[in-house]
């Protein structure tokens, strides 16, 4: 289930970006550029370390969660499957940490 709603939001974001819809964060992240969506991916990077130097879940889960919807929208700008992510983290899996 949790992979699973990860992969619906891609999708919808895909969508916002097909079929753009007045009034969405998504397709005004899309309509700003790239720049935008760089920053906002530092902005929620940065707020997710913070809320981790906390050690407060509900802080870490909120801002987690904002960090990985970003990320989805910069892999759809950038034209990145997410299958792509999910084969790169299959292909690391197994991989000894020491190199």
């Amino acid at each position: 289930m949790s992979s699973e709603i990860l992969r619906e939001l891609y999708e919808v974001v895909v969508d916002r970006r097909r079929n753009p819809v007045e009034g969405s964060y998504t397709c005004k992240l899309f309509s700003e550029g790239l720049d935008k969506i760089l920053r906002k991916v530092g902005e929620e990077s940065l707020e997710l370390i913070l809320a981790g130097k906390e050690m407060d879940q509900g802080k870490i889960i909120y801002e987690a969660a904002d960090l990985l919807y970003h990320m989805v929208v910069l892999l759809v700008y950038a034209g990145v499957d997410l299958e792509e992510v999910f084969k790169e983290l299959e292909r690391r899996r197994g991989k000894s940490s020491h190199r």
